[in-house]
């Protein structure tokens, strides 16, 4: 889909979009057009339910007396209460109504609006990239094409609004944000016939076309590190395991702890049947996202890149496949980790800790980096404990922690603190190694899972997001249609722009 900007003229013909307030309150748009229609846009919007409220709209098709195919009316609410996200919203909204009713091009006029706190340019962005990031599909192995897909497609969205050479120039670094998000979302919804180690690391490689540094090592390479718990999770699989290393280097100028990178670790089990501990056969076609935190970094890093970030940034990925076979792991086996530490593999679905703790220690002792963020879709008691709202975020540092969050409520990709405490450290004591992968007991599986992961940061402000309620939706939100949701790559973004990137 096509997205330009033009001056706000009202068009004679097509499909024209026009926001409403609360109450029924007609921006300047909507009313310069219902003078044009003679009242009848007043007339539409007065009966029924409509009152101008978030996510309400009315649809009039071909108007009488105009040459209109169709004009969407979209409940704007308060104006006090407009920000970016519900600017995103709307945008979300037009290509929910509209993507698949209208064929060509849709204009959506955007106005000042009293009392709201962003600027005509900033709405009208903002809604574009609403757009954009609604607008995302995945039906790449599709051969017959579904009733919906063989009716009419909306390809270019206009958007008429004050100064749009300014608007255009605010929507670029959105829009390739959107460009990682979209990345992000094509990796997770990959088959794992068609995405595995080698493969995910050929796609992460190509980001070597927009200027960043991408290292691949394999088995015999990290055999070589000491890397035996990420290699054990994969030594069941007829794929071999990789280790994709990452860098953008936006401020090479940086003076002083600047020079230090800010860094990213993703978990990338690009399928996890569980192993020797396998799991149910239903639903495990879901494992093919259990990938999901090596997607956002690998997206991350392309949205990074892409905008051109004033920072100097890693993202490290470990892929391995997780499959029970001859030479799998088995349960009760004890591996040396890159760190030295010695771990008592319980259970060999609990995985995701085993690739990120010589991911996390790998990155630490190369990098030292300013802080460390690691994503994995690492427990189901995590969804237990938040759903599908909200991601559980682990930290030993109050500040990089507060930064995460304030970025997630920015962005609307929202995390909530979790504990880490010593007496949950001691629920992965072992017997016989220096710590067992699983807790004693079944009771705060999140929690122990990033107490293992923390045992192999040190001193490196760090936090970990346990994304696994929220790297996949059963249904359609805002922004986000259901599918591959790319949490992570908006609320890490707006980390890094907001708390990181030099001047």
């Amino acid at each position: 889909m096509e997205i330009t900007f033009a001056k706000p003229t009202l068009p004679q013909s097509g499909v024209l979009v026009v926001g409403v307030l609360q109450n029924r309150k007609l921006t300047a748009g909507a009313a310069t057009l219902d003078e044009k229609l003679g009242g009848s846009l007043v007339r539409a919007i007065s009966t029924g339910r409509f009152q101008g409220k978030t996510d309400q709209s009315v649809s009039l098709i071909a108007p009488a007396g105009t040459k209109y195919e169709r004009i969407l009316v979209v409940g704007l609410g308060k104006a006090k209460e407009i920000d970016t996200l519900r600017m995103q919203a709307v945008g979300g909204q037009i290509v929910a109504e509209l993507g698949r009713a209208v064929d060509g091009s849709v204009a959506v006029w955007v106005d000042p609006i009293e009392g709201c706190n962003l600027k005509p340019v900033e709405m009208a962005a903002q809604l574009a990239f609403g757009a954009r990031l609604r607008s995302y599909r995945f039906d790449l192995y599709k051969t017959k094409k579904d009733d919906d897909d063989n009716g009419p497609e909306m390809k270019a969205l206009r958007i008429l609004c004050e100064t749009p050479a300014k608007a255009a120039k605010i929507f670029d670094p959105l829009d390739k944000i959107a460009d990682g998000v979209f990345f992000t979302r094509d990796l997770a919804s990959e088959p794992a016939n068609i995405l595995y180690p080698e493969t995910l690391a050929e796609r992460a490689k190509s980001l070597s076309d927009i200027g960043i540094d991408v290292e691949v090592l394999g088995e015999e390479q990290m055999r070589e590190l000491g890397m035996n718990a990420l290699l054990g999770v994969g030594q069941g699989s007829a794929r071999e395991s990789k280790l994709v290393v990452m860098q953008w280097n936006g401020d090479p100028n940086g003076k002083g702890k600047a020079k230090a990178p800010v860094a990213f670790v993703g978990k990338g089990v690009t399928f996890d049947t569980g192993g020797i501990s396998i799991k149910p056969a239903a639903n495990m076609e879901d494992m093919k996202w259990d990938m999901g935190g090596a997607g956002v970094v690998i997206g991350l890093m392309k949205a990074l890149a892409g905008r051109k970030a004033r920072v100097n940034a890693v993202g490290v990925v470990g892929l391995v496949e997780n499959m029970p076979s001859g030479t799998a792991q088995r349960p009760g086996d004890v591996v040396k980790s890159m760190s030295g530490q010695t771990i008592e593999v319980l259970n060999t679905d609990a995985e995701g800790r085993l690739v990120l703790a010589d991911a996390l220690w790998y990155c630490k002792e190369r990098f030292k980096p300013q802080f460390m963020v690691d994503l994995a879709t690492l427990t189901g008691a995590i969804i237990i404990c938040l759903g599908s709202e909200k991601a559980g975020m682990f930290s030993n540092d109050d500040q990089l922690s507060r930064r995460l969050f304030e970025a997630g409520e920015a962005v609307g990709e929202r995390v909530w603190r979790m504990p880490l405490t010593p007496e949950y450290d001691k629920l992965i004591k072992s017997d016989i190694a220096d710590m067992q992968n699983i807790g004693a007991n079944r009771g705060a599986g999140s929690i122990t899972a990033a107490q293992f992961l923390q045992r192999f940061v040190g001193k490196t402000p760090w936090a970990h997001l346990d994304i696994a309620g929220v790297t996949w939706s059963k249904k359609d939100a805002a922004v986000v249609p259901k599918g591959a949701t790319a949490f992570g790559v908006r609320l890490l973004n707006q980390l890094v722009e907001k708390r990181y990137e030099s001047e």
